[in-house]
């Protein structure tokens, strides 16, 4: 299994950003997928989440900013995020978990300036 994030980047308060993550190696339609991100110092924590049938959940600190999509055919997640903040800035991870085992993409910075 592999998953390749790409996307971050520099961006300033209030911009956009799209991240993808192509998956490989699994089943990709019928896996759960999420998006993590760690800032320095800090733990990795759960951005959200979206299941084989496409729904999403979200942690309260990007509700409403933050969507998460997936593409099927192209084995692709992304998270489309908007109105950055600093706070957002992060390494962020696409995640699964397949036959007991968790994989992680190899993280995409993004930092958000003031």
């Amino acid at each position: 299994v592999q998953l390749q994030a790409s996307g971050g980047g520099f961006v300033q308060a209030g911009g956009s950003l799209r991240l993808s993550c192509k998956a490989s190696g699994i089943h990709f339609g019928i896996n759960t997928f999420g998006w993590y991100r760690q800032a320095p110092g800090k733990q990795r924590d759960l951005v959200g989440s979206i299941t084989s049938s496409g729904s999403a959940n979200y942690a309260d600190s990007v509700k409403d900013r933050f969507t998460i999509s997936r593409d099927n055919v192209r084995r692709t997640l992304f998270l489309d995020m908007a109105s950055l903040k600093p706070e957002d800035t992060a390494v962020y991870y696409c995640h699964t978990f397949h036959r007991d085992r968790n994989f992680w993409g190899q993280g995409t910075q993004v930092t958000v300036s003031s």
